[in-house]
This record gives structure tokens, C-alpha cells and sequence, in this order.
């Protein structure tokens, strides 16, 4: 389900990058990549400035809303580890068995505080109620 950022009460800023769109909100960022990319650290370089600009050293949500099928090329996971150490929620929404089985073996090489969910306002959820109590957060580290 494509994201409509105008169903929250919430200002958020619109991008539209070469990966595909991106909101940012003051503290969190939901991300729907297009069909068939290949992310890597380099062509992420993009996000990663928003990132940096908006977050800095600050914690931050990201949620992927994964409508559509992309690859992340994985030998690239230890860099997004490192670059991205203040992303205490990180949440995926799949929408079918194959993005699951896909993140299964994601999560063999990202260590974000992460969670998979099947719908987005349970995801939303999760990320803003981790933003809030992060101390609470469990890292997959």
C-alpha cells in the first residue's frame, strides 16, 4: 500500500530521490523505494545527506514501506552499520512472503533495532513509541 502521509496530523517534508520517495518528519523518515533498485552505500549517499542534515547525531525512525521489490547489496551492511549507529528504530513493512523471506536474510547482516510488520500504522506505532522511550530500545548489535 503506497504511503499517504496526509491520513497523520503531522508536517513532513516530501523528497523524491533517484532510490524513490522519501518523508521526512522531525525525528523519523519513511522511505518507499522504487521497483528493482539496488541499493548500496553509494547511491544511498542522497538519503544518507538528508539524513545527516536532519538527524545529525540525534536518534531517528526509519520505516521502510516495502510496496515494492528492491535488492540491498549486503556487502555494504557493516558501512550502514557504522554510518547509521543513531537509528534506534527501524521498522519494515512487508506486504508479502517473499519480502519476508527476503528481511530473514537482511537480518543476518544489519544490527539496527529493527521489527517487521505487516501493516504500516503498527509500524508507525512501534517507531514513534521507541523515539519516546529510547532507553527501552533493544539492539539486535
Amino acid at each position: 500500500m503506497n504511503y499517504n502521509p496526509d491520513i497523520y496530523n503531522k508536517d513532513y517534508k516530501v523528497y523524491h530521490l533517484k532510490l524513490g520517495r522519501i518523508f521526512l518528519y522531525q525525528n523519523y523518515i519513511v522511505t518507499e523505494f522504487d521497483e528493482g533498485v539496488d541499493i548500496n552505500f553509494e547511491n544511498f549517499k542522497e538519503l544518507s545527506q538528508i539524513i545527516e542534515q536532519n538527524f545529525k547525531d540525534q536518534p531517528f525512525g526509519f520505516i521502510a514501506n516495502r510496496i515494492n521489490s528492491y535488492s540491498i547489496n549486503l556487502n555494504d551492511a557493516e558501512l550502514f552499520n557504522k554510518t547509521f549507529n543513531n537509528a534506534i528504530a527501524y521498522a519494515i513493512v512487508a506486504y508479502s512472503n517473499r519480502t519476508k523471506r527476503i528481511i530473514e536474510i537482511e537480518s543476518h547482516f544489519f544490527k539496527f533495532n529493527k521489527k517487521v510488520f505487516h501493516n504500516f500504522e503498527n509500524a508507525l506505532d512501534w517507531v514513534e513509541e521507541t523515539l519516546a522511550n529510547p532507553n527501552s530500545a533493544i539492539y539486535n548489535k
